[in-house]
């Protein structure tokens, strides 16, 4: 399970950091709003930890800006606010549920579970995009009327791009999320590109509007429209 911490505090940071490594997530921490929207946008994560006061864009612009991207993964509030116009706040803006520091580690452990059983149950089991849709159970995806024949790593290419719909998406990433080979000495960027060149056919061709494109020099983004 990846959780992004999302706190300026140094000392803070690091202790979260080290004590949910130990209970054996994987773990990533930013220090400002703009990097967490960044790699909240960028990478998947099975859980947020915000802090509110950041520099910068505070948590409450970053939950609403995560919010309005269709970004749906649990979000913890971590914050010595604890005003109920804050809760109410946090709450309201798409929060999931909210921790006031100082705070029993064993209490966040506990609260994170239940977001992430919670999480589990209520998980997204198709994607939008565009005129696009995938069924995650079935493994099927159609564009409109039309059944896209592909293969299962044509499949996950496309499901990660509709989940990071509308940002690029680079050859690293699909080589660690997708492929998961993300220490592989021999780059996997001909591999990639040419099952990219399968599923822009499958996905494209046949259709006046096209979705998939190449960002010269950074990778692949899927929208309407050239990028």
């Amino acid at each position: 399970m990846r959780i992004l911490v999302v706190e300026d505090e140094v000392k803070v940071a690091a202790a979260l950091s080290e004590g949910l490594t130990g209970e054996g997530y994987d773990v990533l921490v930013a220090t400002t709003g703009e990097e967490a929207f960044f790699l909240a946008s960028a990478e998947v994560f099975d859980l947020v930890l915000l802090d509110l006061m950041l520099p910068g864009r505070d948590g409450f612009e970053i939950l609403g800006a995560l919010r309005k991207r269709s970004l749906q993964m649990p979000v913890l509030i971590l914050t010595a606010r604890d005003a109920i116009e804050d809760r109410v706040a946090g709450l309201d803006r798409g929060a999931d549920d909210y921790l006031v520091k100082p705070f029993a580690f064993a209490e966040l452990l506990a609260r994170i579970r239940a977001l992430l059983r919670r999480g589990r149950v209520d998980q997204v089991l198709r994607l939008k995009a565009a005129d696009i849709e995938i069924d995650l159970v079935t493994r099927r995806a159609m564009r409109g009327q039309h059944v896209l024949a592909l293969t299962a790593r044509e499949f996950e290419m496309l499901e990660y791009l509709a989940r990071h719909q509308g940002s690029v998406v680079s050859r690293e990433m699909l080589a660690r999320d997708v492929w998961k080979e993300p220490a592989r000495g021999t780059p996997l960027d001909n591999v990639i590109d040419v099952h990219m060149v399968h599923l822009r056919r499958k996905v494209d061709q046949d259709f006046p509007v096209k979705l998939i494109h190449t960002v010269r020099g950074v990778g692949f983004i899927l929208q309407e429209g050239e990028p």
